[in-house]
């Protein structure tokens, strides 16, 4: 009887999410880009080097890194300029033929939500994919003589349009990128990362994890990729639903710190079920409106427990002055001091 009453509560406490208390009823439902990249028939038909080219979708990253390592200069750049989107997006293809792939398809583009990507040919683009609303990776320091990776993941409403916008900058992957870049400097590399269909708004899919299961599977790729080109990623930073994607993808991030901020849970009741060895680090700010949210998980609804919460387990990171949902990464407050002492492996 008192097991079939906290069901009960339970369910109440979903449908109140879920009708609109907690604000998960304005969005539209996106359908999650996934598979290989665009140009992949044409990239398997290509037979010009006398040899099968890698598989981008069933081939692993290591076996993508030994079959450039095999190539000239010459036959590498061929390939990029045939199939820039395929290069651009493949992981353990050597990272600064990814970077001219890619500038070659945004400059290919007649797509005007990506020109603004395009405009400054420094920019170093990781990974560009057309498809839905966009998805966009871009690498601010020098990945070639970084010790220390971080990659951030972002949350709703992000897309290659919204991926450097203008207005609530440190709520972007380029601005929260940016700032932490700032101070971490050289010796480090910073990677945003706006790899996987997000939510709009906090309608039903922000509710839902279905679009963190599939962002799981390409983060999880991504950062093999960069292992395989030499480059393994130390430090991965989640911010809101991001958290989700990346407590899906924990147990097979071979990072050592994983930092969640701002998060409505990561599908965990605790550390230990992220089954991860990476320490796990906790940021929310009191004035975060994500503390509204209900932290429980039932018929594939919310994201459960508070990782910020003390049965959680994480480390906790002050971010007592971070003012609201989006400024962790702000210059000045607390959080990005800590922030950067994590990513430079220097907290203490």
């Amino acid at each position: 009887m008192r097991r079939y009453a906290r069901t009960l509560v339970t369910v109440a406490l979903t449908v109140t999410m879920v009708s609109g208390t907690a604000g998960w009823v304005a969005g539209n439902t996106q359908q999650a880009v996934t598979g290989p990249p665009p140009g992949t028939a044409s990239w398997r038909a290509d037979h010009t080097l006398g040899r099968e080219l890698p598989d981008p979708e069933r081939d692993s990253p290591a076996a993508v890194a030994r079959f450039f390592a095999g190539l000239t200069d010459t036959e590498q750049q061929a390939l990029a300029l045939r199939h820039p989107l395929v290069v651009g997006n493949l992981g353990g293809a050597p990272v600064e033929l990814r970077y001219r792939a890619n500038a070659l398809a945004l400059k290919a583009s007649h797509d005007p939500r990506y020109a603004h990507l395009a405009k400054d040919p420094a920019r170093r683009i990781l990974a560009f994919d057309p498809r839905g609303r966009g998805q966009v990776a871009e690498v601010f320091g020098d990945l070639a003589t970084a010790d220390r990776v971080s990659v951030i993941v972002p949350g709703s409403d992000i897309d290659a349009g919204t991926f450097d916008r203008t207005t609530d900058v440190y709520g972007t992957p380029a601005g929260m990128a940016r700032s932490l870049y700032a101070r971490t400097g050289p010796g480090t590399a910073v990677i945003a990362w706006a790899g996987y269909t997000t939510p709009v708004g906090l309608g039903l899919d922000a509710a839902r994890g279905t679009l963190a299961e599939a962002g799981s599977v390409r983060l999880t790729r991504f950062t093999d990729g960069l292992a395989a080109a030499g480059t393994p990623v130390t430090t991965v930073f989640c911010h809101s639903y991001g958290s989700v994607v990346c407590g899906l993808a924990a147990p097979r991030l071979h990072a050592a710190d994983l930092v969640v901020l701002g998060s409505p849970g990561m599908r965990a009741d605790d550390v230990a079920d992220l089954r991860t060895g990476a320490r796990v680090w906790a940021a929310k700010d009191p004035s975060d409106w994500i503390a509204d949210v209900p932290h429980i998980e039932f018929a594939g609804f919310g994201h459960g427990a508070d990782p910020a919460s003390p049965g959680f387990g994480a480390r906790r990171v002050p971010a007592g002055d971070a003012d609201g949902h989006t400024g962790y990464f702000a210059p000045g407050t607390e959080s990005l001091r800590a922030f950067t002492a994590i990513a430079k492996g220097a907290y203490a």
